[in-house]
């Protein structure tokens, strides 16, 4: 599925996504990586069944409010424990499929919100 931003601006934006991938303003990504709307940065998680919780140590450290968790395919939910330095940092998580979590990014860059999205594709 191809998504189109509504105007032009310095954000990332999602601009696509498919089976084993997403494209970030047009590039292709397929690999586990973290949007930002500044930047993007590379995650090295192969996969949902690998979260560590210093993979959410390092997440609750991008000074966003919002984290979105695309885990891949289907919707899959970290143990709490994992998730803890989240809800420490008062970071607001919601766990969803990848493409879920593609669509939701755009909703709130758009609405200019703090917002990060790690996604993950298996």
């Amino acid at each position: 599925m191809k998504l189109h931003v509504s105007g032009p601006g310095p954000r990332n934006a999602i601009t696509g996504y498919g089976e084993g991938y997403v494209m970030v303003n047009g590039q292709r990504h397929e690999t586990s990586l973290i949007v930002l709307p500044d930047r993007l940065l590379p995650w090295d998680v192969p996969e949902f069944a690998k979260l560590a919780v210093e993979d959410f140590d390092k997440l609750k450290t991008l000074d966003a409010e919002i984290l979105l968790l695309g885990t891949g395919p289907k919707q899959r939910f970290p143990h709490p424990r994992l998730t803890a330095p989240l809800a420490e940092a008062g970071i607001g998580l919601e766990v969803m499929d990848l493409k879920a979590a593609c669509r939701t990014y755009n909703i709130l860059v758009a609405e200019e919100r703090k917002v990060a999205a790690a996604l993950l594709f298996a």
